[in-house]
Order: C-alpha cells, then sequence, then structure tokens
C-alpha cells in the first residue's frame, strides 16, 4: 500500500475512536514510557502537543516535569521546527496545520541528547514510520542525530513492515497499547 492510501487508512481508525479509547491508550502508554530505559535516563524530554486523536502526551510532559526533567514542544517556523521549553501547557495556540505550540517563540531548547517523542501515522517493529507528510522530524534528526527517539502509537499504528526512503531515519524504540 502506498503512503496516501495507508496514511488515510490510518486517519480513518484514529477517527473512529472515541475519546474514552484515546484516553486509556494513551494512560497505558505514559506507563510505559516513565518505565522505558529512555525516559528514565533523559533529562530533557522533547515531546509534543496532541493533535485530534494523537495519544495524549500532555499528561506525559507533566510527569516529566514533576520528574524534574525539563520539557520541550515543537514549534513549525517556515519550513523549520524548533523545540521551545514549556512549563505552562495553557500558553499554547493553533499553529502549523492548526498543531499546538507554543505561544512564545524562546526560550529554544538546546539539549543535543535529549529524548525526542515522534509523533506518526504508523509504525513498524523496525522504527520505521511513516509521518504526516511535512518531513519536519527526519529535518530536525538529519541536523542533530545524537538524539534518542520513542515512538508512542494505538496498536493499529503498528504495522509487519513499512517501506522506507533514504531520507526516513528511524525511531530508536516504538511503545504501543
Amino acid at each position: 500500500m502506498d503512503k496516501k492510501s495507508l496514511r488515510r487508512q490510518i486517519r480513518m481508525k484514529k477517527r473512529a475512536m472515541t475519546e474514552q479509547q484515546v484516553q486509556e491508550a494513551s494512560r497505558r502508554l505514559g506507563i510505559l514510557l516513565v518505565q522505558s530505559p529512555l525516559y528514565q535516563q533523559a533529562e530533557t524530554i522533547y515531546g509534543y502537543l496532541p493533535y485530534n486523536q494523537e495519544v495524549r502526551t500532555v499528561p506525559m510532559l507533566r510527569q516529566a516535569l514533576a520528574d524534574g526533567k525539563k520539557v520541550a514542544v515543537p514549534k513549525v517556523c517556515g519550513d523549520d521546527m524548533k523545540f521551545i521549553y514549556i512549563t505552562d501547557f495553557t500558553l499554547v495556540e493553533n499553529g502549523y496545520a492548526g498543531i499546538p505550540e507554543p505561544v512564545a517563540d524562546g526560550p529554544v531548547a538546546e539539549d543535543p541528547r535529549a529524548l525526542v517523542l515522534m509523533p506518526g501515522l504508523a509504525f513498524d517493529p523496525e522504527g520505521h514510520r511513516i509521518g504526516y507528510g511535512g518531513g519536519f522530524y527526519d529535518k530536525f534528526l538529519a541536523r542533530e542525530p545524537e538524539h534518542p527517539t520513542l515512538a508512542l502509537c494505538y496498536d493499529f499504528q503498528m504495522l509487519p513492515h513499512l517501506e522506507t526512503e533514504e531520507f526516513d531515519i528511524p525511531v530508536d524504540c516504538v511503545l504501543w497499547a
């Protein structure tokens, strides 16, 4: 199946989820995340703010702050993406493609070993990923390749194998529920 068809199919499955299903899967994923060695070793988490039926990451990011970690989330500026430190999740607005992002333009996060939580539509056991098509994370990781990466997804987003292109950067770990 081509990427366009796969994206459409996964989006339909996500839209069919109830808010209760989203919340329960997100709760289970939050438990798996904090148990992950990548999370436990990280001093900073580069997370993301959920859009539509994405995994609800805000409770996870609040937990990271409670655990003494720094937290940053992405902000798109033109065709580039930077991570902005955040402690107050009410200071956000819809940005690129309607995705929530910080109102502030800074402070810009600068931790080359921060754990990057990777959004996406589909993943496979080798860490291959199909994103939303903007290429922002692949560009960011090409520029800052030292970051460990971890993806959170629903069980139906985990597929046996994905075709990739040379610029696709696999994630180090995928957790699903």
